[in-house]
């Protein structure tokens, strides 16, 4: 029995080229946390054209010779092409972004590698690696076709899936959390899912309002300014494509302001219903988990919804600074990471409550 048992654990210990692969998918996850945070800065610093072609920089993968260049050509006509200083956002964000994907690569081969391992995950490594493929292209089409807000709000969606899908995948490498001794935490999946799926639509609706330049619109709390029930177009606010426009781009946004105020409108409603499902979530898992781990979870949840609607506030109070729209921009796919994770714990194999110990408690 007990030599079964050590056979068993000698099967299943990590290999090297496994233990590799959890370093590499931590790495990975970490440079997806700043692949986002890039990409929010140059979106939200208006320096999404600042390298109008791709994958270089007029024509230069060195930004240092794009930098010259635009410099040289503002020299003798001025105003011919964007600001130089935009080109470097641009394209630290690029330079991150092909390293991630180059890393996500890597970790893929090591997982098919190790596919005859137990609980080696295979098929999640190969997703990314597709994703990521899906992600360039996007990334190619936010600068070609202008930053046309269906690509700019679905190239966000796909660097928060990337994220997230890594944080699972590291989740899973690591086997977190191993065994939890809490049956009860398990009822808790469908509120789980609900509170999910309406985050996961709160930061379309964030990506829908950044890409339309819709965010400093609405300057007033909790909603808008008065008489915002008067300007509301819905027709005109959610158009995905085929936007009827006389501009050579989306930079700066092309609705008229009645379809802004619409799309601003709905994201705040939609905070409202994350905090509201994240609230009720949060205070079933305080009343029903009998693990401190599931109290602490909670908690996180609710420390994190806290600072989301702190900085969505401060958005507004202070007309939408870059440094608190980043963290804001952040926070959101932090709170998602930590709703998914909560679902696989919840998923874990639980160790059944002995009917003697709920008698002895009585």
């Amino acid at each position: 029995m007990h030599l079964n048992a050590h056979r068993s654990d000698l099967n299943d210990a990590p290999t090297r080229s496994q233990i590799w692969m959890r370093r590499l998918t931590v790495l990975a996850l970490l440079m997806a946390a700043g692949v986002i945070i890039l990409g929010a800065w140059t979106r939200l610093s208006d320096a999404g054209l600042g390298c109008p072609d791709w994958p270089g920089c007029y024509g230069h993968l060195d930004v240092r010779k794009a930098i010259s260049h635009v410099n040289e050509q503002n020299e003798v006509a001025p105003g011919a092409l964007r600001e130089a200083h935009k080109t470097v956002p641009e394209m630290v964000h690029r330079y991150f972004a092909s390293a991630l994907g180059l890393m996500i690569l890597i970790i893929a081969a090591l997982g098919v590698a190790n596919r005859k391992r137990v609980k080696q995950p295979v098929k999640l490594p190969l997703f990314l690696v597709a994703l990521v493929i899906f992600q360039g292209i996007l990334g190619m089409w936010t600068v070609t076709m202008g930053l046309q807000p269906t690509i700019v709000m679905l190239h966000l969606l796909g660097g928060f899936t990337t994220f997230t899908l890594l944080a699972l995948l590291a989740a899973r490498l690591y086997r977190w959390p191993s065994f939890l001794n809490d049956c009860d935490v398990r009822s808790m999946k469908p509120l789980a899912s609900i509170t999910l799926a309406a985050l996961v639509l709160q930061i379309a609706l964030g990506g829908w309002t950044t890409a339309n330049y819709a965010a400093v619109v609405c300057t007033e709390l909790p909603v808008c300014e008065d008489g915002w029930t008067d300007h509301l177009n819905f027709e005109d606010a959610f158009v995905f494509w085929g936007h009827e426009h006389d501009k050579p781009d989306y930079e700066f946004g092309v609705l008229q302001n009645d379809a802004r105020t619409t799309i601003h409108v709905m994201h705040r409603f939609g905070a409202l219903l994350v905090t509201v499902l994240g609230l009720l979530l949060v205070g079933r898992i305080l009343l029903r988990a009998r693990s401190v781990f599931f109290r602490n979870f909670a908690l996180t949840i609710l420390g994190l919804l806290t600072v989301q609607i702190g900085l969505g506030i401060s958005n507004v109070v202070f007309a939408v600074p870059l440094a608190v729209a980043v963290a804001h921009n952040f926070g959101a796919v932090v709170l998602l990471v930590s709703l998914v994770l909560f679902i696989r714990a919840i998923n874990v194999k639980c160790a059944a409550r002995h009917p003697q110990s709920e008698e002895s408690a009585l």
